[in-house]
């Protein structure tokens, strides 16, 4: 049987199981005032009546989710019954006795709501609208300033509110995910969650191509002022693809779902980026029709480097000594155009296209002196001017079809999503003498195209008033392809191939069938239960044309998930378990050899198998007073990780060759600590802290070509604080300040940075624009990240000097007016969690390689 031809009976079996579910689970049924999974159940004194109502934000008349509602005795105040309000704000407590009690509504960045109600034998009591007001309030003003908290922890997720930050307008996505805790971003935009850069990057729940490809890449191409939220799911349910051995982040931009016409226009302008951004909604009716889209300039910025390793190849011991300096600039925009539409008051239908660009550039002067045995060797020593361009152009096409019923919380959807992504990764260098006379000039040309098409049905359903039933299928059919060729000429005279080079093309493969089911129960007492099944295969056919067939089995996996989580006076404790698989991604595959710097070479394994992880988990969050804290600790096991594996090269005197390997195990335990203080009702003040021990262990190359078993272990420490105040007549500032300790390598470790930016801004008085000044790295002239390497056949001390003292001046205007209409639900769209990304920018490498890492912006 044909491998395609599995893969759509796969799909085609789990729509049979909806279908039949269908008839198992009649769609309809229950009124909208039933209790909604994850309440608390019956735990009232027997009786006949009801209290019902919705919960909403008294300022923006936003309903809020996941309120805290409790029945207290009038008498006592101790509490006789309780439940959560559902997604759309919703409570219901059942079979309520008679008598006066006090209802009480709680949610963080809510002052509290109690409510005295009297209740008659078998009376149904609607409370209809509830309002609840921010507990921040403006002091000396009669208003009350509606804020969500900056973070809130949902059943499932720790979501930061982006909204607030005012600092990273002119900026891009990296800035912002530097400031959501669990998170580490550094200074080239590589995102880690608890150490680990093994995670999946959606948007908008969305994938994208350029995501797979690189993690940096994509948030550069995300404006930060319009990012909504930040959602960190450490714990992934069975819902979830089983890619992403660190967990998920979620990015959310802003959205309008009012009626009318209005355009944002938002900009920045400073010594090393300028940013233009348009954004226009049209709304009316059933339908609403959203284009946009943005452009930024980075400029001015600065990398110097210097490299010193000693390699032994065949008994002879090398030196390098290299120093370079370099330069990079770049042009990032990314286009939208999306449509939805109501085909009916239980159907909606979304489309949309996005298309984005990337022009990133890098020049670096490379001076490099070796030494064989001691003594200098002039003829091998050179200068190097290199020219590197990394361009890409990245397509997103989706259709998505939502079915809503009258029973609460059920729906049924079709999903869709096209996405490609075309990547140029070439330089160009000129090979010099010490005294400046060209000798020859070498050209790496590496196009590559990653493409796939998704499809993908969910469905779920309530079972009585305390369970939820949700199931799906999914599949994915993905095509990667490289070509690669190394050029050489003379100082003058056209390229011809260099015939010791690696030439030629790499084509993978990948098709991926999925489907899962997923149970959650609520008990009496208030615990809650998400247990779940994921079962992925995964079908590779991949070749190249110097080597032929790569033989990479088809390879499945079952992957369980287990959600637990109970609150006891007023401290919420969360249990979890989720085994994870972690697939390579184009750059650990890409066979190109990279040797823009000849003494620091790169190039990927197409042979490589996927990795799986183990996770364990346990959180706790608390509010004391004013003070919001959530503390988690974690351990993560990995089989076949994937690393990056130096090895001194045979053939390059002195040079070494960075590739990926399936090397062995890795061991991540530890905790993160947050916590957020509202020291007045104008300023917040947030304090983080990550506390990792990581063990490793590897078969690396050794000496003589013998495999040897390598081990690493060690500390990584990361925290920082950050502050936010607003004033009266609109003003307001924000400060932010991180750590990065050095972080353990399998041969070694990374050194550590530090971070830090002030912002202020100043909002106009109708409240339509505002102008910004934001500074970072004003006080340091430049930031060393020092990186040492070694093993038995080599040792490396890489130093790159990060000149990023920056300062932008950051306007925004909106145009228009909208009237509130409550939104609707909106189709699903596809998630495709099953990439790793190498977390380097497009395929650039560290320690001496042009721009010796691109600075963050």
């Amino acid at each position: 049987m044909k491998k395609s031809n599995l893969l759509i009976i796969l799909i085609a079996s789990v729509f049979t199981s909806f279908t039949a579910a269908q008839a198992q689970f009649p769609m309809g049924g229950a009124p909208a005032t039933k209790a909604l999974p994850g309440t608390a159940g019956d735990q009232t004194p027997k009786g006949n009546s009801k209290i019902s109502g919705i919960v909403v934000d008294s300022t923006t008349n936003k309903t809020v989710e996941f309120a805290s509602v409790a029945l207290l005795d009038k008498t006592t105040g101790k509490p006789v019954d309780g439940t959560m309000a559902d997604e759309k704000g919703k409570f219901t407590l059942s079979k309520v006795a008679a008598g006066s009690f006090k209802l009480q509504i709680t949610f963080i960045g809510y002052t509290t709501k109690d409510i005295n109600v009297t209740l008659s034998k078998g009376q149904e009591l609607d409370l209809g609208n509830i309002l609840i007001a921010s507990s921040a309030k403006l002091l000396n003003e009669v208003t009350v300033t509606g804020q969500s908290a900056l973070i809130e922890e949902k059943v499932d997720r720790l979501v930061y509110n982006a909204e607030k930050d005012i600092a990273a307008k002119g900026g891009d996505a990296s800035d912002v995910l530097r400031k959501v805790p669990l998170l580490t971003v550094d200074l080239d935009g590589n995102v880690s969650l608890r150490g680990s850069q093994n995670i999946r990057v959606l948007i908008n729940n969305k994938p994208s191509t350029i995501v797979a490809s690189s993690v940096a890449d994509a948030l550069k191409q995300i404006p930060a002022d319009q990012i909504k939220t930040v959602e960190v799911i450490t714990s992934p349910s069975a819902k979830y693809d089983a890619e992403g051995s660190g967990g998920i982040i979620n990015i959310i931009t802003k959205k309008n779902s009012l009626q009318g016409l209005s355009l944002n226009i938002d900009g920045g302008v400073g010594n090393r980026g300028s940013l233009l951004s348009l954004n226009g909604n049209y709304r009316k009716g059933k339908g609403g029709v959203t284009l946009g889209g943005f452009g930024r300039g980075m400029y001015n910025t600065i990398t110097k480097t210097s490299l010193d390793q000693t390699s032994i190849v065949n008994g002879v011991s090398t030196l390098t000594k290299q120093t370079g300096d370099g330069s990079s600039h770049g042009l990032f925009g990314q286009y939208n155009l999306g449509f939805d539409y109501d085909l009916a008051k239980n159907q909606s239908l979304t489309a949309g296209v996005r298309y984005g660009v990337r022009n990133f550039s890098t020049q670096q002067d490379l001076v490099t002196r070796l030494f064989r045995n001691g003594s200098l060797d002039a003829d091998a020593s050179s200068r190097r001017d290199v020219d590197a361009d990394n361009l890409s152009g990245t397509v997103d096409m989706n259709i998505d079809y939502l079915h809503t019923y009258k029973k609460p919380q059920q729906e049924w959807s079709i999903s869709t999503l096209y996405s490609r992504n075309d990547l140029k990764n070439n330089f160009d260098a000129n090979l010099m003498t010490q005294g400046g006379e060209l000798l020859n000039r070498q050209r790496n040309i590496n196009s590559n195209l990653n493409q796939e098409f998704t499809l993908q049905s969910d469905y779920q359903t309530p079972i009585r008033k305390n369970q939820m039933l949700e199931f799906g299928g999914k599949g994915i059919f993905r095509e990667v392809t490289s070509d690669y060729k190394f050029l050489i000429a003379g100082p003058t005279g056209n390229f011809s191939t260099e015939i010791n080079q690696p030439q030629g093309a790499l084509t993978y493969h990948q098709n991926i069938a999925a489907a899962y089911s997923s149970y959650t129960y609520t008990t009496k007492k208030r615990y809650t239960f998400k247990g779940g099944l994921r079962y992925e295969h995964t079908f590779i056919d991949a070749s190249t044309t110097e080597g032929g067939q790569i033989g990479v089995a088809d390879y499945g996996v079952l992957v369980p998930s287990v959600n637990a989580s109970k609150t006891i006076k007023g401290t919420t404790f969360k249990l979890a378990y989720n085994k994870r698989i972690q697939r390579p991604g184009l750059q650990q595959l890409n066979p190109n050899f990279n040797s823009a710097n000849p003494q620091n070479i790169t190039v990927g394994d197409p042979t490589l198998k996927p990795e799986i992880t183990d996770n364990f988990e346990l959180t706790l969050s608390k509010n004391i007073k004013k003070t919001f804290v959530n503390a988690s600790f974690f351990g993560r096991v990995t089989n076949n990780a994937i690393s990056q594996v130096r090895i001194p090269s045979d053939t390059l005197p002195g040079a070494i060759v960075t590739t990926y390997k399936n090397i062995g195990r890795q061991h991540a335990y530890g905790s993160n600590i947050f916590a957020n203080v509202a020291a007045t009702s104008k300023i917040n003040v947030g304090l983080f802290a990550n506390i990792i021990y990581n063990t490793l262990e590897g078969q690396v190359l050794g000496m003589n070509n013998v495999s040897e078993t390598i081990t690493n272990s060690g500390w990584n420490i990361s925290g920082g604080v950050f502050s936010q105040a607003t004033f009266k007549n609109g003003w307001g500032a924000q400060a932010f300040g991180f750590l990065q300790g050095n972080q353990v390598q399998l041969q070694g470790n990374q050194g550590g940075f530090g971070f830090y930016t002030i912002g202020i801004k100043k909002d106009f008085k109708n409240k339509k624009g505002s102008l910004g000044l934001a500074g970072e790295n004003f006080l340091n002239k430049s930031f060393n990240i020092r990186s040492e390497l070694k093993s038995a056949q080599f040792n490396q001390v890489n130093n790159i000097y990060m000149y990023n003292r920056g300062v932008r001046l950051t306007f925004s205007y909106k145009i228009g007016k909208m009237t509130v209409d409550a939104p609707k639900k909106k189709a699903r769209s596809v998630n495709n969690d099953d990439v790793k990304s190498d977390g380097q920018s497009g395929g650039q490498t560290t320690g001496g390689t042009t721009g010796g890492g691109q600075p963050r912006q």
